[in-house]
């Protein structure tokens, strides 16, 4: 699976840089193809000429090669790369990560890279286990980003724990596992709605909700990521979509989510309903502003909106996969059977706005799948970017 792969490996001034040379080998041997970014601090570890002739490639550490007005394109190497692997990674490399500081070539190549970012920490034990450490792994993997976790043994320290990096053949089976399951929804096309919807009062009001359209935008990039196709239909949000195989359909109200999904979802493979849809909207829209002057009291009708996962449920071919959401305050497992039969989805996935870190405008979830089988799954709390694996990977052994 990595025959011909692009792959940058970043390195960083960790004792663990010796393992890059390691690494490297078993790489090239592979079929990849390797180019080095290392920061200034990693050539004392260990030196540019072993990398170059390793990896057959000049290694890049400066903006400036030359005094001759070349320079070295991060963004190049950004769109060059189909995964970015940053081994060994400092606990200041994982720091500058998380919070965008542009001080050295791997930093601005990774903050330019489209391709998916795997990071291979190696520290002390008490570095790797420090409350800042943490934080910023968490940051990155809210980001989307992958972290391959240290071993335990002895460190340059001399002490026992937690910070050794990964050995180089277990780095390279996570990277043919990753390449091997980043193709399992190859030529699929999946449809994925998300976030919430307005509906209109009058032209500065509206009925809304929370939903921030994280978990819908972290399972439109983990099914692209695997290879799918996919339409995105998407309420208003501030959200951006980093894979190019991710078509955006940008809609207000849940008439437009239905109208577009139901044009949509006959010419998808399977589509995880994961917007929140207002149930009703105000029966009429106000031409201007609604004003509160001599009004004690406003009463506003609704009527209500048409039931997408239903209608999407009623016109499903037999080899479509259907899936949504539950998000339930009480009853969660009854209530998500139900929802299961009524609207003929595949499997269902469970969330609950008791569970804490789960639910709207967090970047956690805590779910429960369901399925037609009746099989019940419960996961502990994740990152919603982890969650969305745990959904896809369902979805994949449906179809």
């Amino acid at each position: 699976m990595l025959k011909d792969k692009k792959i940058i490996l970043g390195i960083s001034g960790s004792i663990a840089a010796y393992k890059a040379a390691f690494l490297i080998r078993l790489l090239i041997r592979k079929g990849a193809e390797v180019q080095v970014v290392i920061t200034p601090a990693g050539k004392e570890f260990i030196t540019p000429l072993t990398l170059s002739t390793l990896s057959r490639n000049p290694v890049i550490s400066e903006f400036f090669s030359n005094r001759d007005g070349s320079w070295n394109s991060h963004v190049d190497l950004g769109l060059w790369a189909d995964v970015m692997l940053i081994a060994p990674a400092t606990a200041s490399t994982i720091g500058k990560m998380s919070q965008g500081i542009a001080d050295n070539m791997l930093i601005t190549t990774y903050l330019s890279c489209k391709a998916p970012v795997v990071i291979a920490p190696a520290m002390d034990l008490d570095m790797f286990a420090h409350p800042a450490t943490q934080q910023n792994l968490s940051r990155l993997r809210s980001f989307g980003h992958y972290i391959i976790e240290p071993g335990e043994g002895q460190l340059a320290s001399n002490l026992e724990g937690k910070g050794r990096m990964e050995e180089p053949d277990r780095i390279v089976d996570w990277l043919e596992n990753f390449f091997t399951s980043h193709n399992e929804l190859q030529k699929k096309k999946i449809l994925i709605t998300a976030g919430p919807t307005y509906e209109k009062i009058d032209p500065v009001r509206f009925i809304g909700n929370y939903s921030s359209g994280r978990m819908g935008f972290a399972l439109a990039e983990t099914c692209a990521r695997k290879g799918a196709e996919v339409t995105l239909i998407t309420g208003p949000v501030s959200l951006s979509t980093e894979h190019p195989r991710i078509r955006r359909i940008h809609v207000e109200s849940a008439r437009e989510m239905c109208r577009a999904a139901m044009a949509t979802f006959p010419h998808t493979d399977a589509a995880i309903l994961c917007a929140a849809v207002a149930d009703y909207r105000p029966e009429t829209i106000a031409t201007d502003k609604i004003k509160r002057e001599g009004k004690a009291a406003m009463t506003l009708r609704l009527v209500a909106n048409n039931d997408i996962a239903a209608m999407l449920g009623a016109i499903k071919r037999e080899k479509q996969i259907l899936a949504g959401f539950a998000l339930e305050t009480n009853e969660g497992i009854a209530q998500a059977e139900r929802k299961l039969r009524k609207k003929n989805f595949d499997f269902i996935v469970l969330n609950s706005l008791c569970e804490p870190g789960a639910g709207f405008q967090v970047d956690t979830n805590k779910i429960t799948l369901l399925d037609k089988k009746g099989e019940i799954t419960v996961f502990p709390l994740k990152t919603k970017q982890e969650v969305a694996v745990d959904i896809v990977n369902k979805l994949q052994t449906l179809l």
